[in-house]
């Protein structure tokens, strides 16, 4: 919120001794309104630019300043020249985690719908509560040890090993030796694994807002992965396999790579200048997305029904316009489609219409041969509600083709919202008749 010409500092921003912004550090709220902020042009235009916020313009009434608003991205963010960000969620940090670690994987422990299935240690802000869980994680995948594997080596020596690599010996050394070129699999503690883990840690420390006593055991633990290879930035995150002999690694593994992709390097919109920045930012958006089709596509996977998340479709006949629902429900054998969904992680009008949505919808049955399409919003006024289209024809049990919006309380526990979807499940199977 701007505060008034001529006031004290903009709410939201934390001041050093006598006043000065120095480093400025800017607290806002998801989908909140707006802070006016003490920038300069440059650091301000980085902003406008950089995709991180939903809005960021001079301030009207208070010259050197600008108006920031942040939209679906949250957590902590380091800006050249700028200040730190700090976007909270509207959803509690315990929830979001919850969220998160289904999304990664209901087949484990984070299924059983419990609060805590994700250790964030009490903390209420994301960096803090992401450090404390990723620790934990990498804590108990090294309590038996740090994992070893095999890794393909291929370097220049002063003995042969493994197997001789008589090209590369006669282009860089004209077929003298030593040294020679040599190529073996190593049993080694620098696997994907090791490294990915060991990244995560080495970005977590870099972020700001991680409380001392968590820093000093991503420290310890960074230490114990030393034999590891640093990632090198910018390049593609190495892939591993599961595997009986990775099992204690997953979860740790896949909350170290939601943290790598969440700190991407470059927040700019493509074909502009990259913003290097360091921090971490989860998309809402894309969150609430991945946590309900995943839900819906295992409850549907119980019902023998197979489930295909962004299934990519053509509107036209010519083939130019693509579309991709959130989720399409097929038979077991895949071949028929029996339903398809979207997932919108945004509040539901008062007037319970959102037209674009509700056209895009239509697309989607119409393309798709359906008689129902569903839209799945994060909250609304109903539970469940629907619009029969005019000009679809009559099927023969009477209805004309419909547009039916679900919405979801994210404030419930786990377990009611994993049962909510279940519910929604059933509506996408025909299980259940519309309310």
């Amino acid at each position: 919120m701007s505060s008034a010409p001529g006031a004290g500092p903009a709410a939201g921003v934390r001041t050093g001794a006598g006043g000065s912004p120095t480093p400025p550090e800017v607290t806002l709220r998801e989908y909140g309104p707006p802070v006016s902020v003490p920038l300069d042009a440059t650091a301000g235009r980085n902003l406008a630019t950089s995709g991180i916020l939903a809005g960021a313009a001079p301030d009207p009434g208070r010259g050197g300043h600008w108006l920031l608003r942040a939209g679906s991205r949250v957590g902590a963010v380091r800006t050249p020249g700028g200040p730190i960000l700090r976007i909270m969620p509207k959803t509690p940090v315990s929830r979001l985690f919850f969220l998160l670690g289904f999304s990664l994987d209901p087949d484990r422990a984070w299924r059983d719908s419990r609060e805590g299935t994700i250790d964030t240690g009490g903390y209420e802000d994301i960096v803090p509560a992401l450090a404390h869980a990723v620790e934990r994680q990498i804590d108990g995948a090294l309590r038996k040890g740090v994992l070893q594997g095999y890794r393909a080596v291929e370097e220049s020596a002063l003995v042969v090993r493994g197997r001789l690599r008589e090209a590369e010996q006669i282009r860089r050394h004209f077929g003298r030796m030593p040294p020679v070129e040599v190529a073996y699999d190593a049993y080694t503690t620098d696997t994907a694994e090791n490294r990915l883990l060991r990244a995560a840690t080495e970005r977590l420390l870099r972020l700001p807002g991680v409380p001392g006593a968590v820093r000093r055991r991503l420290a310890h633990q960074r230490a114990r992965l030393a034999d590891a290879r640093p990632l090198v930035r910018g390049q593609e995150l190495p892939c591993w396999q599961p595997s009986r002999l990775n099992s204690r690694y997953q979860p740790a593994l896949r909350l170290a790579q939601a943290v790598l992709r969440g700190t991407s390097p470059e927040h700019r919109p493509a074909g502009a200048t990259p913003l290097a920045v360091d921090g971490f930012l989860f998309d809402m958006n894309k969150l609430f997305e991945d946590f309900v089709t995943v839900a819906l596509r295992e409850s549907l996977r119980h019902r023998g029904l197979t489930a295909h998340l962004q299934d990519s479709h053509r509107l036209d006949t010519a083939g130019l316009i693509r579309m991709r629902p959130d989720l399409v429900v097929r038979t077991g054998d895949g071949r028929t489609a029996v339903a398809v969904a979207d997932a919108k992680y945004k509040i539901e009008k008062a007037d319970g219409r959102l037209n674009a949505d509700l056209y895009q919808a239509l697309a989607y049955a119409t393309v798709l041969g359906l008689r129902e399409a569903h839209l799945i919003y994060a909250a609304g006024r109903q539970s469940e509600r629907y619009h029969e289209v005019r000009g679809t024809g009559m099927a023969p049990d009477g209805r004309r083709l419909r547009l039916y919006q679900h919405s979801l309380d994210l404030t419930r526990t786990p377990g009611e919202l994993l049962s909510d979807l279940r519910d929604i499940a059933g509506r996408l199977a025909g299980d259940a008749p519309p309310s």
